[in-house]
């Protein structure tokens, strides 16, 4: 079904050749490196010299939504923003149906409409499409780059190699700015064969993801489709195995465009963005991932990950193994609670019975996947017991050609409910199962409490992944668990690249154009919960800093760095938001560090504190004796020099969303530094140093002995900064209270910053990107 390769690799038309038999045939290895549709685009977007390592990207154009758009704007104009320089979108798709805080999310969309009047930007008001939808429909451009602030920012399948980053990668892209990262590496996607009817895109994508995830064989590098198996699916289908990359760790996908796409941008009135991008002789690839299309089965993604996949006829056929793992899971990580989910109690008559279905959003919501789950559902029923089917089309395009084609009917005669475009299924807002409920969703993301359930209030649900296909298929018997091929149903000779009408005028009449015509008059409009940032310090000579959390899973998503659902309403105020960090991880997180925050507040309120100075010097007395620690106390006044603040450790923190809240929120509480074996993702690693953290790697056996409580001394860290040391000691204070008697011991540690560039040491010297972009200190 799918092989993985992990070699150099050259596709030459339509040979799969490695390294060796390339060279026996001549072939110059460097010059088809070149030749790949990723670093070909890559080099028509970089600014950097062809021999530098690091690339310096500028981007064709901006996506944002309402989760992330009103703190990157007000995050550019702290630091000088006067009119957008590229098309930039502001749609609003995820907290509309929200009604937890009043008017606060209106108040955002107001905020975006008068930014998009001021600085010359789109804006895509509340439920006409969903942010990525739009991008597809409007704003593609093969051969493109853009840059959006959510991870799932993919539209390969186009032509344009989409990077979804944190919001303070879009803030530099507003001050004309680069996107700085090491030249990825390029991994090609052979396609070849054809998917089974009722195998979908969701099947394909879950299928690679299963296959990739754990093992990291494509992280932070780009997917790059190509073979035979593309010229037969529809571009809607390809677009759907696209949007799901990001949840390989992938930084970037593309694929080679045809005649299908020229089709699908004339339809959009757009055929004149269309490219064909092919190769052009022999193309050296980092590696290969081989997928026979025909050998794909309908697959599920149980909770509580992506890449937790099965083949859906082998979890009905071994369910109570399968599921009691999944439950064993549940316990493990939600404790008391987690018992309530109880997956083995979904097993009776013979089969898996679930709760709930949803197809939506940027994966599921297309036309395509919409009209066969219509087809499937014709002339059936959904039942009228506890299973409910929700369906919610990706823009109100598509909405209105499923109301021309029938298919909306059907769904509705079926039992199923039509809603409008709008993220909530994914992200957790709107269509929260009962607790113990199991929820199948063709949507992108699965991770724990991404439903909207609450642990901490004795409520859990679980979503499991699935095609559109597949989830009809369910509905149609009840509830019970089905793989669409397992059902007895027509296909439509359904041709979306050609059937597919779209409708311009819901967007002409609606959607707030501006670009190239800023109007720098209009006031922006701020609703009582939009704040500024808190001012933010510059790195100190020497700091000292207390874990406040330490997170031994194998892997941290950046839902249990910040939860989405209903706490990202308060996204336009750093401090309320900063109340909810970890909360679903370590609930003691906040107060833990808003405790130590006192401390430092105290510090920068008098310096010369005799009382902070005799609590910093006990802490730090075991550290004495190293050379190292003979600067710490220097000076008249040495609590000038030393800052005072907290740090998490995880083992690989930062899977999933692209949202930098996860870690501004530490910032806002006194966070340094993060502590990690590894960083799951580029864009949260960077999202830490736009905010000013110190991105700590270390080695993986501090987690062992590291406890809530202890004290991580680094003294001269900022001179290490400025002169890029490649090692860091520092010095790890255990204090153990057992038994009525404080113990204290210290080790001496080595830390690494890793690959910093010049500008990204030059952040976090200034303590955040604001401050960099205000500060004319030469580093």
């Amino acid at each position: 079904m799918i092989q993985l390769f992990d070699q150099t690799t050259v596709l030459d038309g339509a040979q799969i050749l490695f390294a060796d038999e390339a060279k026996a045939r001549g072939m110059d290895l460097d010059a088809a490196r070149a030749n790949t549709l990723a670093r070909r685009i890559l080099a028509a977007h970089n600014n950097a010299p062809a021999t530098d390592a690091t690339l310096r990207l500028r981007f064709d154009a901006l996506a944002s939504h309402d989760i992330t758009y009103v703190g990157i704007i007000q995050t550019a104009r702290a630091s000088g923003l006067t009119e957008f320089p590229v098309p930039y979108a502001l749609t609003n798709c995820h907290n509309s149906l929200c009604a937890v805080g009043g008017t606060i999310n209106e108040d955002d969309h107001l905020f975006g409409l008068s930014a998009a009047q001021k600085y010359g930007g789109i804006f895509v008001p509340p439920h006409l499409a969903v942010i990525h939808q739009y991008v597809r429909e409007m704003m593609t451009k093969c051969g493109g780059m853009i840059l959006g602030s959510d991870s799932h920012t993919r539209y390969g399948a186009l032509g344009v190699m989409g990077v979804g980053e944190g919001g303070p990668e879009l803030v530099k892209q507003l001050l004309g700015k680069t996107y700085d990262v090491p030249a990825p590496q390029v991994v090609a996607v052979w396609l070849e064969g054809t998917p089974a009817p009722g195998v979908g895109p969701q099947d394909v994508a879950l299928a690679i993801i299963g296959a990739v995830f754990k093992s990291g064989f494509v992280k932070n590098k780009v997917l790059e489709f190509m073979g035979p198996g593309i010229d037969g699916l529809s571009v809607e289908y390809r677009c759907g195995i696209d949007v799901m990359t990001t949840e390989t760790t992938c930084l970037s996908s593309i694929w080679r465009t045809d005649g299908k796409v020229r089709q699908y941008l004339a339809l959009h009135g757009r055929e004149q963005d269309f490219v064909e991008l092919a190769l052009q002789g022999p193309a050296c690839y980092d590696g290969l991932i081989r997928v026979d299309l025909g050998k794909i089965e309908p697959m599920i993604a149980l909770p509580f990950h992506p890449s937790n996949v099965f083949p859906v006829a082998e979890v009905a056929r071994r369910a109570d193994e399968i599921l009691a793992a999944v439950d064993a899971e549940a316990v493990q990580q939600f404790g008391e609670a987690g018992k309530s989910l109880n997956l083995r109690g979904k097993i009776r008559d013979g089969g898996v019975w679930v709760d709930q279905g949803i197809i939506a959003g940027c994966a599921g919501g297309s036309f395509e996947n919409i009209s066969l789950a219509a087809a499937i559902l014709d002339g059936k029923s959904t039942g009228n017991q506890a299973f409910s089917l929700s369906v919610y089309p990706a823009s109100e395009p598509q909405a209105l050609a499923l109301v021309r084609n029938g298919s909306t009917a059907k769904l509705m005669a079926a039992g199923a409910v039509l809603k409008n475009a709008f993220c909530g299924p994914c992200f957790g807002a709107g269509d929260t199962p009962a607790n113990g409920a199991l929820s199948i969703r063709h949507s992108t993301r699965n991770f724990p409490n991404r439903e909207g359930s609450k642990p901490s209030g004795g409520q859990l649900s679980a979503v499991a992944l699935m095609d559109a296909r597949s989830i009809a298929a369910t509905a149609a018997r009840g509830g019970r668990l089905t793989p669409a091929t397992d059902l007895d149903w027509k296909s439509p000779e359904l041709n979306v690249d050609l059937d597919y009408r779209f409708e311009p005028v819901i967007y002409q009449r609606r959607v707030y154009n501006g670009f190239g015509a800023p109007k720098p008059e209009t006031p922006l409009i701020f609703g009582p919960n939009i704040a500024d940032w808190p001012e933010m310090s510059p790195l100190p000579q020497h700091l000292l800093l207390q874990v406040a959390s330490v997170i031994t899973d194998p892997v941290t998503t950046t839902d249990e760095l910040i939860p989405s659902g209903e706490t990202s309403s308060l996204r336009s105020n750093p401090l309320k938001l900063a109340e909810h960090a970890l909360s679903r991880k370590d609930p003691g997180y906040v107060g833990r560090a808003k405790a130590f925050q006192t401390l430092e507040k105290a510090r920068l309120k008098n310096p010369a504190d005799p009382e902070l100075l005799a609590r910093v010097r006990e802490i730090c007395a075991p550290c004495g004796g190293q050379s190292e620690m003979e600067d710490l106390f220097a000076g008249p006044r040495p609590l000038e020099n030393i800052g005072l603040g907290t740090t998490i450790f995880a083992v690989k923190p930062g899977d999933g969303s692209a949202r930098e809240q996860a870690a501004s929120c530490q910032k806002v509480l006194g966070g340094w530094a993060n502590l990690a074996v590894e960083y799951a993702t580029k864009r949260y690693r960077s999202n830490l140093i736009n905010w000013g953290m110190l991105p700590f790697v270390a080695d993986a056996d501090l987690a062992k002995d590291l406890r809530v409580g202890d004290y991580l001394v680094i003294p001269n860290i900022r001179k290490a900064v400025e002169e890029a040391h490649p090692a860091i000691l520092a010095c790890l204070v255990h204090e153990n209270g057992e038994g009525g008697q404080r113990k204290v011991r210290a080790e001496q540690i080595g830390l690494s910053l890793k690959e910093l560039t010049d500008d990204e040491r030059r952040i976090i010297l200034d303590g955040c990107l604001i401050n960099f972009y205000n500060s004319k200190r030469p580093l």
